[in-house]
């Protein structure tokens, strides 16, 4: 990712990290060399945004002409099976994996995930999300998420922070208590659903919709809350969230000159096509994203609301909704950007001297004539090959 293809290419790999990456004629010929035939090599992909803790919901949630409609019957949904199923979420681990996947930026409400992450040896920045509208009581919620993220300790593969979960599910209090914790706390990036539905919309500027009629019937309703009368990026500037660190997903209902303002603050929109479909939101403009120059990258969202965890499906759909965005530019949202979002980006989503060897080969048809475009076209994870110091691994795993 950090230049064109290199054809005939070669990467040379030592103690788990790329010492050289060029052209083959330029190899150290004492080397030994495990020649891949037609394939491609990359970074292995980084899912900027999902659910784990969902997985055990794949296939249960139908999809809805509206969020809050399919939010609704999640939550039904959730309400039926109780806690988290950890079985699903190692299963959910293994098929990132198989589909090319390094990295996850995962949202967890229970921080379940981490034990699950940890053992299998998979990065990840694991977000605990806090939701907290009404004021009451929100300095303890997130006084809690901060205790519980503490008692994670001696981890290797996983990285935590924090997310607030949407404008409309966490109020002034919470926004300001957490804005607190992470501007004392060693420098991570915070996490927030954003600008997804035009219901948000409705909801910040009026206080009324679907989402307040959702709040009023969980009893979560605050009767003194004032609507700010403005666009979400306003209103998460007004609360002192916008900057470098924030990763805001889905921006779906983002007007161009929000996507402006969040270029100008370093912040970074993940996107995620498929979800957006299953959740009655419709298609993200992947072209605008990408013409206002704020970093974008790319998540699968969780088993509740697609089909697979794969980010190449995702690919694909971001080409389908933008055709003529350059091919090497969705496949930096599903690399370097992510791992940079994610805080990553020192070790993986490049292929550079230095950074971690976490690579994957992807098979080729022999008539292949642009590589990038092929990869955004749809792979499968029996295409895909981990790649160790030997090249000895098993395609799809």
């Amino acid at each position: 990712m950090t230049g064109p293809p290199i054809r005939r290419g070669r990467v040379d790999v030592a103690h788990q990290r790329v010492v050289s990456v060029g052209p083959e004629t330029a190899r150290d010929p004492g080397a030994p060399v495990v020649n891949l035939g037609a394939a491609a090599i990359l970074p292995a992909l980084v899912n900027a945004h999902t659910h784990l803790e969902l997985s055990g919901l794949r296939g249960s949630v139908p999809p809805a002409n509206s969020t809050p409609a399919w939010v609704d019957r999640l939550l039904a949904r959730r309400g039926d099976t109780g806690a988290p199923d950890p079985g699903a979420m190692r299963q959910a681990v293994a098929e990132s994996r198989a589909f090319g996947t390094g990295l996850l930026g995962d949202i967890s409400n229970t921080l379940a995930s981490v034990a699950i992450l940890e053992s299998a040896g998979v990065d990840a920045r694991v977000f605990r999300e806090v939701l907290a509208f009404p004021d009451d009581g929100a300095e303890a919620v997130v006084s809690a998420a901060v205790e519980q993220i503490r008692s994670c300790v001696g981890l290797r593969s996983v990285r935590l922070g924090l997310a607030a979960h949407a404008p409309y599910s966490v109020g002034p209090v919470a926004f300001a208590a957490l804005d607190r914790v992470i501007r004392c706390g060693p420098a991570a990036p915070r996490c927030i659903h954003l600008a997804e539905s035009p219901e948000e919309l409705q909801f910040l500027r009026r206080g009324v919709g679907p989402w307040r009629d959702l709040l009023e019937r969980i009893g979560r309703w605050n009767p003194g809350w004032a609507p700010p009368g403005c666009g979400p990026v306003e209103y998460l500037d007004r609360m002192g969230w916008l900057g470098p660190g924030l990763v805001a997903v889905h921006g779906v209902q983002l007007t161009d000159s929000e996507l402006a303002r969040l270029a100008d603050c370093g912040v970074t929109l993940v996107t995620c096509p498929r979800s957006n479909r299953w959740t009655g939101v419709g298609d993200p403009p992947i072209d605008r994203f990408i013409r206002s120059g704020v970093r974008l990258a790319v998540g699968t969202d969780s088993l509740a609301s697609a089909p697979d965890l794969n980010l190449f499906a995702e690919l694909e759909s971001m080409r389908r909704c933008a055709p003529t965005v350059p091919a090497r530019r969705l496949l930096e949202c599903a690399t370097s950007a992510g791992a940079d979002a994610l805080g990553f980006g020192e070790a993986l989503g490049r292929i550079a001297p230095g950074r971690r060897a976490a690579l994957i080969s992807v098979r080729l048809p022999a008539d292949v004539s642009d590589v990038e475009e092929y990869l955004v076209s749809g792979i499968a994870a029996d295409q895909i090959t981990w790649l160790d110091e030997s090249a000895t691994a098993t395609p799809g795993h």
